[in-house]
């Protein structure tokens, strides 16, 4: 793999200057913030980022307010006890997506938020304390704990939150395959390791998170 070095140069040359190539790069937010932000506002997110898999975000989006409103708020003592019968009613209100899979994830995902808030104090904590030097770890426990939060879920929802993390979309992951990293799309604990290792080695060298790396890299393939 190649290192920080030519990662930087290469995205200088394609942008045309340091400020361009900046003004590309996301921000993530700090472990202060992360903190700080409610419970009842990461379960708004878990849910947002459950709704939009699959789906245009913008329609998603348009119509939020009806479900802060259906949800309660997204409070989550609140939401856990919604009944099947209640999910089922809300299959018939035109306001909301009514897709009864994903309706059913948010009072499971509620709970989830629940026990977490129960063993470390908020769910932004959880956040906050996870190391970005084992990111996938937080994956593997969203998707393990959390109700529709496998595949890229996990990840793109950490990028909404605003917590530091790579996301192996399609043309990170053929940057990645161009590097020697991995040989396909890593959903193995062992390419998942391999990916994360190389974004630890360029993280250090760099001192940037990994989600600007993710960025970078990304725009390293040819479109």
């Amino acid at each position: 793999m190649r290192d920080y070095q030519w990662l930087h140069e290469y995205c200088l040359n394609r942008f045309g200057s340091a400020a361009a190539l900046e003004a590309r790069l996301p921000q993530v937010k700090s472990d202060a913030a992360l903190r700080s932000l409610s419970d009842d506002r990461y379960l708004s997110l878990i849910a947002l980022r459950v709704f939009r898999a699959g789906l245009k975000h913008s329609l998603v989006d348009a119509k939020w307010l009806a479900f802060e409103e259906v949800f309660f708020g997204f409070v989550p003592e609140k939401v856990a006890l919604m009944s099947a019968e209640h999910l089922e009613r809300l299959m018939q209100d035109a306001r909301i997506i009514r897709h009864l899979g994903k309706l059913k994830s948010v009072p499971r995902n509620a709970q989830f938020v629940l026990d977490v808030q129960k063993d470390k104090g908020s769910f932004g904590a959880l956040i906050a304390d996870w190391p970005v030097t084992d990111i996938v770890g937080l994956w593997k426990y969203l998707a393990k704990h959390g109700s529709q939060l496998g595949g890229l879920s996990a990840p793109r929802l950490l990028r909404m939150i605003g917590k530091d993390t790579f996301i192996p979309t399609d043309d990170m992951v053929a940057a990645l395959k161009a590097q020697e990293i991995i040989d396909k799309a890593p959903t193995s604990l062992k390419d998942l390791a391999a990916v994360q290792v190389a974004f630890n080695h360029w993280h250090q060298q760099s001192g940037r998170p990994l989600c600007q790396l993710s960025v970078m890299l990304a725009h390293t393939v040819n479109h």
